[in-house]
């Protein structure tokens, strides 16, 4: 699960197939007791109908963990001031940091700075597009230590600098409002 929508839809299939549960969190549901091989293969039809899967291999599920992790911190958590992501993200997940960017870039062929990364330029990206915030404000939200460094960032992803993808968004919508 990578959004609250996953994490909503997955409420509903279990509550469609009658499937009590302790809590959903993004990528992770808590189920009082084992399911029988019959309404696990019924819950595995249904979330593979909404495109989602169920995991049961431990790294794979240590993999997604990290993903929402990051996914949660960059999307919906605006608040909390990030010293240390591999500080976070190994006290999130009681192991050792060295073990799980191992895991993971052996997994998903890239570190997990850069899928970091990548989320903080696609949050960016949103701000930018939906003309929420200004670049600097968008920096600070996404823990930047300058304006500077966001700024090298996203163009070294992107290819353009935050000021010039805003000004493509803005000729995009007059090209539209032109037709």
């Amino acid at each position: 699960m990578v959004s609250l929508r996953c994490k909503n839809l997955v409420i509903a299939k279990l509550d469609k197939l009658s499937i009590p549960y302790n809590y959903i969190e993004l990528g992770y549901a808590d189920l009082p007791g084992e399911l029988d091989d019959f309404l696990l293969l019924k819950l595995n039809t249904e979330l593979k109908s909404a495109g989602l899967e169920i995991l049961d291999d431990h790294n794979a599920i240590f993999i997604e963990k990290i993903k929402n992790i990051i996914i949660e911190l960059v999307h919906y958590d605006e608040t909390s001031p990030l010293v240390n992501l591999s500080d976070y993200i190994s006290e999130k997940l009681g192991l050792d940091y060295g073990y799980l960017t191992n895991l993971f870039t052996k997994v998903k062929g890239e570190t997990i700075q850069h899928f970091y990364i990548n989320h903080k330029i696609e949050k960016a990206k949103e701000f930018i597009f939906y003309d929420e915030k200004s670049l600097t404000e968008i920096a600070d939200i996404l823990h930047y230590s300058s304006i500077a460094h966001f700024s090298n960032q996203f163009k070294k992803i992107t290819g353009v600098s935050p000021s010039v993808f805003k000004k493509m968004k803005i000729e995009r919508k007059t090209n539209i409002e032109n037709l």
